[in-house]
């Protein structure tokens, strides 16, 4: 598969915003397989399995540790699909203006040809920053994603190489992202590159009971230029 990374045109919004929707919703079920799998979630299962038969039988039983469930799929999905959904209305709505209409940002696309026709594989955005003690410039790579059907051919770290390269074009000092820890393979990636991690917090478009109950941590990663 013959790829090329470009600019965004307006053209890509529609098919650009499916693939950023598809592309963060895929962490809905290894979020909630994450925090179901994890010591203390597993004994509380248990635990509302047992209160519940004691207190009614297996019915009670089976509603109690359903409930249970219900609520960490519920959290897993909201955490993604709210951060979808407060983004569609933000930056994603307007590609163009918010990435386009300042020289120190931009948005890529990574385009193939498939049958005969051009579609989008992957996309990554990047913003030019000032940091407000120190002065200087920094670039931030945002909405990195890649299309569940081009994994594994590197990709990834193409579109991140031209973020990057983009950064150093326009005297930034270093670049900075933020990830979930449930992204393994990004973390993995931006390790390889060079990222390190430099702080972690639990703030997103969720209230902070869900990413609490999701067990979710926030990775902020740099890389010197």
């Amino acid at each position: 598969m013959h790829l090329v990374i470009r600019r965004f045109r307006p053209s890509d919004g529609d098919a650009i915003r499916a693939l950023f929707r598809d592309g963060i919703e895929e962490h809905i079920t290894p979020t909630f397989t994450h925090a179901m799998t994890r010591p203390l979630y597993v004994g509380l299962t248990l635990l509302l399995c047992v209160g519940g038969y004691l207190l009614g039988g297996w019915v009670l039983a089976a509603c109690a540790a359903g409930a249970w469930v219900a609520l960490v799929y519920y959290c897993s999905y909201e955490l993604y699909a709210g951060y979808v959904k407060a983004r569609l209305r933000t930056d994603m709505q307007d590609i163009q203006r918010s990435y386009l209409s300042d020289p120190d940002n931009s948005f890529f696309v990574a385009e193939a040809e498939v049958d005969g026709r051009a579609e989008c594989m992957g996309m990554v955005a990047v913003a030019g920053k000032t940091d407000p003690g120190s002065g200087q410039r920094y670039g931030e790579l945002f909405r990195m994603i890649v299309s569940s059907a081009c994994r594994r051919v590197g990709l990834g770290r193409r579109l991140a190489q031209t973020a990057i390269d983009f950064c150093k074009e326009h005297g930034c000092s270093k670049v900075v992202l933020e990830t979930s820890s449930t992204q393994r393979a990004a973390v993995a990636l931006y390790e390889k590159m060079g990222f390190t991690l430099t702080h972690t917090h639990t703030t997103t478009e969720s209230p902070q009971w869900v990413t609490w109950l999701t067990r979710v941590i926030i990775l902020r990663m740099e890389k010197p230029l």
